[in-house]
């Protein structure tokens, strides 16, 4: 499978085009990879390349991971992960990749043949609140989203960093305000476009972050027009990273992680398909 790299009004990504000949543009569909593993573009492009879905599949880089890392290497993210969970690490990551994503859309489409579309979107991890973000802000058309151990409220998520500080987590004003700015259950309501939406949850990912996602689930099933478009997966055996450590570089697919690819593959073809 051809790998192309780039970088779209700044931002790298690793670019995987759709099985055989390109004769006419085709769709697109942009994820963002977690910062658990696999940490970067081309990692994650490894974990689930979706071979089978005819459309180009462009893996976005995180702030501050791969191409993008500070001296490359991981330090300065984790420098900030220490200062402060949400507030100078997981809150300004999200904003930031949402924020850029016009721009480097708009840059895909210039650099590929793709076409005018919607898109569709995939995020894991952290990358998942980057997509939830970007459908509530609206201001791009998407024609469906896709999530994988995602995380949809950042309060649960700073107890999992916060570790890397050596004490919990002090929380303040702003703090508890930006955790209700990115708590994308509480927000189901502005997801006013409704596009269908796949949840796929590791049977093993962290308990927290399950039930923050049947939460969501939930939460939209109440509110789309057709409830069905809201589904929700469990993968046996899938803890929360989908690549062997350090999960930096391209790396052999591990088992669950072709699990989660193939029903990706699956649930994508379909959408392109209706």
């Amino acid at each position: 499978m051809e790998t192309i790299t780039g970088a779209a009004a700044g931002v790298p990504y690793t670019a995987l085009p759709p099985a055989g000949p390109i004769d006419e543009p085709a769709p697109l569909i942009v994820t963002w990879h977690m910062l658990d593993a696999p940490r970067s573009d081309a990692a994650f492009a490894a974990a689930l390349p979706m071979a089978g879905v005819p459309a180009w599949r462009v893996h976005l880089g995180m702030p501050m991971c791969g191409a993008r890392m500070v001296d490359g290497r991981l330090d300065a993210a984790i420098a900030l992960a220490r200062e402060d969970a949400l507030l100078a690490f997981l809150a300004p990551f999200t904003r930031q990749a949402a924020a850029e994503f016009p721009a480097a859309l708009a840059a895909l489409r210039d650099q590929l043949p793709v076409d005018d579309e919607p898109v569709g979107v995939l995020g894991g991890s952290l990358g998942g609140a980057v997509a939830l973000r970007v459908l509530t802000a609206g201001e791009t058309p998407v024609r469906a989203v896709a999530l994988v151990n995602p995380a949809v409220r950042l309060r649960s998520v700073v107890g999992l960093v916060e570790g890397l500080a050596g004490h919990p987590y002090r929380w303040t004003e702003q703090s508890d305000e930006t955790a209700d700015e990115l708590d994308f259950v509480a927000r189901a309501a502005e997801l006013t476009a409704q596009p269908p939406l796949l949840l796929v949850s590791g049977e093993r990912d962290h308990p927290d972050l399950r039930t923050d996602a049947a939460a969501l689930v939930d939460a939209l099933r109440a509110r789309y027009a057709h409830p069905d478009e809201v589904e929700l997966v469990t993968v046996p055996d899938l803890a929360h990273p989908l690549a062997e450590e350090p999960g930096m570089e391209p790396a052999p697919q591990l088992p669950t992680a072709k699990a989660v690819d193939e029903i990706l593959t699956r649930w994508f073809v379909r959408q392109l398909r209706s």
